[in-house]
């Protein structure tokens, strides 16, 4: 917060870019405390961050008893926003375990209401009913105080075992995701010294190790330094329609740039990746109809780059650079599972960038034309 704080004075004194913040309430012990803090580094925000974008993490959250945090973390983006005179985006928005489907509409009806007072608020959502994040997350919050080291050393306590094993395995804590998906709703996605344990489910680890799922777990996180990764099958498919329908929700992988070779093909990564885009071109856009064919590709292009004040990007037009896509309407799909998701889509004949080709024939020609992207 202090270094945003030097780098929003630092703004009014230089011709530092900042594009924007990005905030994640997600744990309800914190979120008071971090939208005080949030609404005191942006206030005043025509002066530290004039027309830049606050981009608000609502998508992983805590189970609340009465309300949705979802909603909660929601309409606290909007209030900073509103506060700081400052455009939201609403990141992946989800409601995540099967207790919360059907929240997402409540979430949506905030950014409507917001908008309807002249409020510039938007989201985002990827096509998937499966999300990703580090294995260590599981764990209360309180377990992950004082960063990786801090957690591992404290792990080694039986005494904190049982008590996390108490508070996962308790309904309505609020602390865990047990209550909302179940260890055979989670997939090792990644380890470094582990490989044995990718693509498998905590369930079957456990099963195979002869110990419980959180024992597992927990074996798991310690013996790979806290940074194993993990897939969580939790979200709604109707959830996910809805929100891919709303006229105010752009495309956005929440991935990585990975590649089927070397470091960057390692692991079980959500596909996602490798398939957000042609997953909604074929699958949502050509077989379900969920939207048009236009529609679906505006929300990927045009949308984005107007959000990001990117004027020469995202349309076709004289004049504007040259980033295409070239792709069958008829072919196009995604074929990364989660089993195997290091997998290029099929269907996309070209890709140029800048004007120049990068992808010819469906074939890399090492061309390397792009450019980091800074708004006016």
């Amino acid at each position: 917060m202090r270094l945003l704080r030097q780098l929003g004075r630092r703004r009014m004194r230089t011709t530092l870019t900042i594009l924007g913040i990005t905030i994640g309430i997600w744990a309800l012990v914190v979120f008071s405390a971090m939208a005080n803090k949030i609404g005191a580094l942006v206030d005043g925000g025509s002066a530290y961050y004039e027309g830049k974008i606050q981009v608000s993490d609502a998508a992983n959250f805590a189970v609340g008893v009465g309300t949705s945090p979802m909603s909660m973390a929601v309409a606290e983006a909007i209030r900073v926003g509103r506060d700081g005179g400052l455009p939201v985006q609403v990141s992946h928005v989800k409601a995540a375990g099967r207790p919360n489907w059907g929240k997402v509409a409540r979430a949506l009806g905030l950014i409507d209401a917001a908008r309807a007072e002249g409020l510039d608020v938007a989201a985002d959502v990827y096509p998937y009913t499966a999300s990703s994040t580090t294995l260590r997350t599981l764990l209360p919050d309180w377990a992950l105080e004082g960063g990786v080291d801090a957690m591992i050393a404290r792990l080694a306590d039986a005494e904190v075992r049982a008590r996390i094993r108490k508070e996962l395995e308790t309904p309505g804590t609020g602390q865990g995701l047990l209550d909302r998906i179940g260890w055979e709703n989670v997939m090792v996605s990644y380890c470094a010294r582990r490989k044995d344990a990718e693509g498998k489910r905590l369930s079957e680890i456990g099963a195979a190790r002869g110990m419980d799922p959180l024992d597992a777990a927990l074996e798991l996180i310690v013996d790979e330094g806290g940074k194993a990764y993990m897939i969580l099958f939790q979200l709604d498919e109707a959830d996910l329609r809805r929100a891919l329908v709303h006229p105010h929700v752009m495309i956005g992988s929440d991935g990585s740039a990975l590649a089927p070779y070397g470091p960057l093909g390692e692991g079980k990564p959500h596909p996602r990746s490798y398939g957000t885009f042609p997953r909604v071109l074929g699958e949502y856009a050509r077989e379900q109809r969920v939207l048009s064919l236009p529609q679906a590709v505006h929300k990927m292009t045009g949308m984005p780059a107007r959000r990001l004040r990117l004027k020469d990007r995202g349309v076709i037009r004289a004049g504007a650079r040259a980033d295409l896509v070239v792709f069958d309407a008829r072919r196009i799909a995604d074929v990364a599972t989660y089993q195997d998701p290091h997998r290029y889509p099929a269907g996309i004949e070209h890709v140029l960038v800048n004007g120049r080709f990068v992808i010819k024939h469906g074939e890399h020609t090492g061309s390397l034309p792009g450019r980091v992207l800074t708004p006016p």
